[in-house]
């Protein structure tokens, strides 16, 4: 005989692993019913609106059972996997037959019949409880109105087919008023209790019929529209989900609420590329990614230092701009799964290899789909490298809840006037954007101009900073 304890039964939820996330996608299952799972044990990968996220399990047992296929969209707080951890608790156990056994009949009690659930009633003779009559608002007229009453439920006068016709009942009076009124109180439907006919039925069966209500011309459905048809060999249909829907909605949040302001300016970046090769060979940044996004970042830091104003956020419901004495600085990713922007926290306490460090670690994790939820969450300013695909500049979109977002554009070799001389200089063009609700054209101009400033003469990195 195998047995089984339901109660050891554990079910795993769908955890929420960002903030305020309703839902995620089941990527992959690393675990099948019958595998062997430790607490701590990684037992599948889900994406959310943030990022993919790898979920384990917190008990030891068995896998009983995987409630969804990979591909399912779950909603947070739904049972995902099901573990049996054997002997994790005193209960009693469920027997499972192996073969069918012969069922035992229990001994009926005398003067029961068994139905189909419990026991009938007992063969005996039952006493009926007398009906009461219910209060009338009109008092009998006469003292034999009971004995009619109930003679009227009891008796009838037999019809030509040998059928038991009743008598309405009603009170003498009522019949009274009928008689008078010539209303034949077997056409009245009454409304009294127990079926007793009043005297409103009787001068209700005498009133003007009331004129049929005319049945109310609703226009006609409108036919479903067809279902548009398309050529599969022509075109490709692809569900928008996880973090292309969140960024999507974000995106259109973000453009629709805060009054974006961008300014551009094209600057000559030849020193700051020379620095870039002199850092690659100075053993601090041995083993750390340098290039040039880490000096514009660096740029932006020191911008941001000098003009603290526009690290800053808007919040509509006080009606208050929110001043950031610290900068999460976000570095947009493209990935597979669509735009990421997680940020290095307290970026602006950095050194520069630090700053390398973290920008090699955020890189790396984003191109491996490994970003956390809570690596992509507190920004306050970003920067978006569009150059990588050789892009001169762009118009970005803040990201939602930050007041500044730069784009960098491709560094190309171009005429540049340089020392009174037209020569080949590398060149590249900068854009920023930034919330025009707290920051204006002034303060924006200062920051994108420091930023270009340092990028030409990367020596103010010293003095600045």
């Amino acid at each position: 005989m195998t047995t089984m304890t339901e109660a050891s039964v554990r079910e795993f939820k769908m955890p929420d692993v960002g903030e305020g996330l309703t839902e995620a996608e089941i990527l992959k299952w690393y675990v099948q019913p019958g595998d062997t799972v430790t607490d701590g044990q990684v037992v599948c990968e889900v994406e959310t609106a943030k990022a993919a996220v790898e979920l384990p399990i917190p008990y030891d047992g068995v896998v009983r059972e995987l409630r969804f296929p990979e591909g399912t969209t779950v909603d947070v707080g739904q049972v995902i996997i099901a573990v049996d951890v054997a002997g994790d608790a005193p209960v009693a156990e469920i027997p499972v037959p192996a073969q069918e056994a012969p069922v035992q009949e229990e001994p009926k009690p005398e003067g029961r019949k068994p139905v189909l659930v419990g026991y009938g009633v007992a063969e005996s003779s039952t006493k009926r409880r007398p009906r009461k009559s219910a209060p009338t608002s009109e008092p009998a007229a006469e003292g034999t109105y009971f004995a009619a009453t109930v003679l009227q439920g009891i008796q009838g006068e037999l019809n030509g087919h040998g059928a038991v016709k009743q008598r309405p009942l009603a009170k003498p009076p009522v019949r009274k008023l009928a008689k008078d009124l010539g209303v034949d109180l077997a056409t009245i439907t009454p409304s009294g209790p127990d079926g007793v006919i009043t005297r409103e039925d009787v001068h209700a069966a005498v009133a003007p019929p009331a004129p049929a209500p005319q049945p109310v011309q609703t226009p006609a459905a409108p036919a479903p529209a067809p279902v548009a048809a398309y050529d599969t060999a022509r075109e490709t249909r692809v569900p928008v989900k996880g973090v292309r829907k969140a960024t999507a909605a974000a995106m259109v949040g973000s453009a629709f609420t805060a009054p974006h302001v961008t300014e551009f300016v094209t600057v000559d970046v030849t020193r700051t590329m020379k620095l870039v090769e002199e850092l690659k060979q100075d053993k601090e940044f041995t083993g750390l990614r340098v290039n040039p996004l880490l000096l514009i970042a660096k740029a932006l830091l020191v911008a941001i230092k000098r003009n603290p104003d526009i690290n800053a956020s808007w919040d509509e419901a006080n009606q208050e701009i929110v001043l950031k004495h610290y900068v999460n600085l976000g570095i947009a990713a493209a990935t597979p799964r669509g735009l990421i922007v997680p940020n290095i926290k307290d970026a602006h306490a950095k050194t520069l290899p630090q700053l390398a460090g973290s920008l090699g670690e955020l890189v790396s994790t984003a191109r491996e789909g490994k970003t956390s939820p809570a690596a992509m969450q507190g920004g306050t300013v970003t920067i978006t490298n569009v150059g990588v695909f050789g892009v001169d500049t762009g118009t970005p979109i803040l990201n939602p809840g930050e007041s500044a977002i730069l784009a960098v554009g491709a560094i190309k070799l171009q005429p540049w006037v340089h020392k009174g001389k037209v020569k080949p200089r590398q060149v590249t063009t900068l854009a920023l954007s930034f919330d025009h609700r707290l920051v204006d054209g002034e303060l924006g101009s200062k920051v994108l101009a420091d930023v270009a400033a340092i990028l030409e003469q990367p020596k103010r990195l010293i003095t600045w900073a």
